[in-house]
This record gives C-alpha cells, sequence and structure tokens, in this order.
C-alpha cells in the first residue's frame, strides 16, 4: 500500500492554500484542486516526507505543523493508501508563493470550498478537518 503525506496549510489569512494538478492523462485526478504533499519514498518517514514535499512543491522549508489523521483510503483512487494528514500555518500570503509543480496555487476561504473540483476523497477529508474545528487555524505550536 502506497503512503502519502500532505498538509492543510493555511497562509497569514488563515485561507487553505490549494494548487491544480497537471492536466495530464497519464497522472490521477488530473485537473483536480489537491494539498501540499505527496508519496512517501523508501525509508521516509510521512514526517520527512511532508517536509521534503512541501520543499519540492512551493520552496518553502516547513518547520512547524500539527498531525491532524491518518486515513485507510481503500476506494475512490486509483490506488489503495494510506493518507497522513498534517495541518500548518505560513507567515506569508499565498500569492507570494512559487509553485513547482501543478498548473495554479491559490488560496481559499473555507466556504468558497464547494467551488472546486478536489481530487480523490480530499473533498471528504477536508470535511472532517472543518468538522474538527480547525479552521480557521489557531497558532498553538
Amino acid at each position: 500500500m502506497k503512503q502519502i503525506a500532505q498538509v492543510f496549510l493555511f497562509d497569514r489569512r488563515n485561507r487553505l492554500i490549494i494548487y491544480l494538478r497537471d492536466d495530464k492523462p497519464d497522472i490521477p485526478f488530473p485537473n483536480h484542486w489537491d494539498l501540499i504533499g505527496g508519496h512517501l519514498e523508501e525509508g521516509e518517514t510521512p514526517e520527512q516526507a511532508l517536509v521534503r514535499e512541501v520543499k519540492e512543491e512551493i520552496g518553502i522549508d516547513l518547520k512547524y505543523f500539527q498531525s491532524f489523521r491518518h486515513y485507510d483510503c481503500a476506494a475512490g483512487d486509483v490506488y489503495p493508501n494510506l493518507k497522513h494528514l498534517y495541518w500548518a500555518r505560513l507567515d506569508i500570503d499565498a500569492e507570494s508563493l512559487v509553485l513547482y509543480e501543478g498548473q495554479r496555487l491559490i488560496s481559499i476561504a473555507a466556504e468558497e470550498r464547494f467551488g472546486f473540483k478536489f481530487a480523490n476523497v480530499l473533498g471528504a477529508l477536508l470535511e472532517d478537518f472543518i468538522a474538527a474545528n480547525l479552521w480557521p487555524p489557531v497558532d498553538n505550536f
């Protein structure tokens, strides 16, 4: 089973940072919105993978983050995976970030989430995060 580490990443205005996946037919969920993160490499912990993926995708050295939940996603994707979800806050605006993978990066307010076509089960996971009263995030780390 593949493992994935992703982050609910918020900018200084408490808006969720999401990116539009590439529109390539050979990738899972092309042209869908997704969280920053990706697959664990051989020997990596989920936390190590998260830090590496954030650096690769947006050039940020993520130092502070908190675990949210782990999900066993057996359906809905092209392969089963174990998702390790985290959350973090950056003291910058999303517009100042550079996206190195994908088409476009934006930040959204909670009420805007219904207007986006999210990858895989991300929409349901986002609702879990909101139900846990973690958006807007509180700086407690």
